[in-house]
């Protein structure tokens, strides 16, 4: 089950948390979205996604750095980072 409630009405009855799965969490007054408040039945499965989500992005993140530099591929070599931003640039104006 789940529920969306205020901040206000959540300090004021913490006991929600315990009776629903989830709890959105919302500002009444402005209508934004705040977060998530997740049952501790369900918070080791959604902790061990959110690192196995986390890890992935930053894998993503380095191997596009590395390939931008050539590392990845070894085109580049010993080329300084001027150089292989000016062959980059070349081979994207000839396209």
């Amino acid at each position: 089950m789940t529920i969306t409630v205020g901040i206000r009405d959540l300090i004021r009855k913490s006991k929600i948390l315990e009776e629903y799965d989830y709890v959105d969490v919302e500002d009444k007054r402005s209508h934004t979205y705040k977060g998530l408040f997740v049952s501790p039945k369900y918070a080791d499965e959604l902790k061990a996604y959110l690192k196995k989500k986390i890890r992935e992005e930053k894998r993503k993140a380095v191997y596009d750095i590395m390939e931008f530099a050539g590392v990845v591929t070894g085109e580049f070599g010993e080329k300084s980072v001027q150089e292989l931003t000016e062959e980059k640039r070349k081979k994207y104006e000839e396209r």
